[in-house]
């Protein structure tokens, strides 16, 4: 199967808004989620979905595996996870362990 784009975006962003407050998933555990579905794509592709398309989505809720985002969005990430509790480390950085969040695979509806 071909991965076609605007599904792969439409399914991305599916992805991201499933997040709970609170809670955060990973750029390649989306990819591991999409992949499976539609054939493809990393966590590049998923990352450069979000840089494109995500703006009105909850993007802070997707960071890296290490629990960090771009510095560029780190202030107003910040605000969002002290609004929603999403558990820190000293850093600054996401605890990824406590607030890793796994997308559940998607239907092909």
């Amino acid at each position: 199967m071909s991965l076609d784009h605007e599904e792969y975006v439409e399914r991305v962003l599916q992805c991201v808004e499933s997040i709970p407050r609170g809670r955060v998933s990973t750029y390649g555990a989306i990819a591991e989620v999409v992949g499976a579905l539609l054939g493809g794509g990393g966590p590049r592709l998923v990352g450069s979905t979000m840089a494109q398309h995500g703006g009105g989505v909850t993007w802070w809720r997707v960071v890296r595996a290490d629990g960090s985002l771009p510095p560029s969005h780190l202030e107003e990430a910040r605000w969002h996870y002290l609004e929603e509790g999403t558990p820190l480390r000293p850093n600054g950085s996401v605890d990824i362990r406590k607030a890793f969040w796994r997308p559940p695979a998607l239907r092909a509806d």
